[in-house]
């Protein structure tokens, strides 16, 4: 049988934890209230741990889990109840692991768990944006809108990272190609005239410094290719597992936003998020503060997540939202104008949407300027390589014309 960990409080206010075997929560929450504890917390142990640890798992397109979404906000807007709303998305999926996880989030939900708290213990499928959507719409009684627009919002990432992808293709290609010609060149290419560069270093003294750069970087890669394979493989394996750690993604967080151009579009993006969010829970009638706490959490940049959480802290000894925010310097100044404004006005809300969409509609903008620039970039890139190659060739030669003549 499970086992369930619980923190409870005895009837002289001491709080107690320990670990009980059940069948399910509520055998659980019976035994305590036998005992006469009064349950805080109650989770079961298999719950608790990560999920999908040690297992391989296709991944879940956001496509579907908006889709999904979609369907249980209809279901539940037309008066079917959560948890037949879930075993219905859970029978009719489609994708293997996304029915094995609606089953088990449907069987949490049956036990008492809140429905955020059992999609979060799905990072990988539900996001931080949805989860602090669902938490928003339960507690402020309007699920169901909260579900189409956190389905909305999904969609909308989406066909703004496939416009991405699709307009990075040929860029991303002619990166890749450029490097295997180069490689290509300097591995089988380049030793063919290692014969000659010798006899020619014997007859004049020496040879051009780009030439001899030119032949290190061959024999080098000719030596010790494999072991550069194997320490770049190790060194994107480490790369990714410090920056799944909650303490290097600030420091990702941070450096995003320095980057030339596209940390511009990067803290666009998590602004836009931040204010959709955020006037979609006051339009809902979610107080300021704990809107500001969910939106917070649904940003997507840790930096501007703080800055957030540090205006709520003004906000609540009695400031207005502006002024901290405009104190943090990350959220531009037009937008900071119109917040001002909007509160003066008392239309916070639908501002902060209106906001939100301009936004979009300037960072797809820099977008597509920043994808139509790397493509010249890329090529020049390539095109300098080139000519190195070929002129650390034939320098050599025309020195040894140059000397005979």
């Amino acid at each position: 049988m499970p086992e369930f960990a619980y923190t409870a409080r005895t009837l002289s206010g001491e709080d107690v934890a320990g670990v009980l075997t059940g069948g399910s929560k509520r055998e659980i929450l019976a035994a305590l209230a036998e005992k006469s504890l009064y349950p805080l917390h109650v989770e079961s142990r298999e719950a608790a741990r990560p999920r999908w640890q040690g297992r391989r798992k296709k991944r879940i397109k956001a496509q579907v889990v908006a889709m999904n979404l979609t369907q249980l906000a209809d279901l539940l807007g037309n008066g079917v109840p959560l948890l037949s709303s879930l075993d219905i998305l859970a029978q009719q999926a489609t994708h293997p692991s996304l029915r094995e996880i609606l089953v088990d989030v449907r069987d949490q939900v049956s036990e008492g768990t809140p429905l955020e708290d059992a999609m979060a213990r799905y990072p990988q499928v539900f996001g931080e944006l949805t989860v602090s959507m669902v938490r928003a719409g339960s507690e402020g009684a309007f699920l169901e809108d909260a579900l189409k627009r956190t389905s909305d919002f999904l969609e909308l990432q989406e066909e703004l990272k496939g416009r991405m992808v699709s307009a990075m293709a040929y860029p991303a290609f002619l990166a890749v190609a450029g490097f295997c010609v180069t490689v290509f060149l300097i591995v089988f290419f380049v030793p063919k005239f290692a014969e000659l560069f010798s006899r020619l270093e014997e007859q004049g003294g020496g040879l051009p410094i780009a030439t001899v750069v030119l032949l290190g970087m061959s024999d080098g890669l000719s030596r010790y290719g494999l072991f550069l394979i194997g320490v770049a493989v190790a060194a994107i394996a480490w790369g990714r597992r410090w920056a799944a750690a909650e303490k290097s993604r600030m420091l990702i967080d941070r450096w995003k936003l320095k980057i030339p151009v596209a940390g511009k579009i990067y803290l666009g993006f998590a602004v836009s998020r931040f204010c959709r969010v955020l006037g979609t829970l006051l339009k809902n009638g979610v107080s300021l503060l704990r809107a500001l706490e969910i939106s917070s959490d649904s940003a997507g940049n840790r930096v501007l997540a703080e800055a957030i959480r540090a205006s709520a802290e003004n906000i609540s000894s009695g400031e207005t939202l502006s002024r901290p925010l405009a104190a943090c310097g990350l959220i531009p100044r037009p937008v900071m104008a119109m917040i001002s404004v909007a509160e003066e006005s008392n239309n916070l809300d639908a501002v902060l949407i209106n906001v939100a969409d301009g936004i979009d509609r300037t960072t797809s903008r820099q977008l597509d300027i920043m994808v139509r620039l790397a493509e010249p970039a890329l090529l020049m890139v390539m095109g300098g390589v080139i000519l190195f190659v070929l002129v650390a060739l034939l320098l050599p030669v025309f020195e040894m014309s140059a000397n005979m003549s």
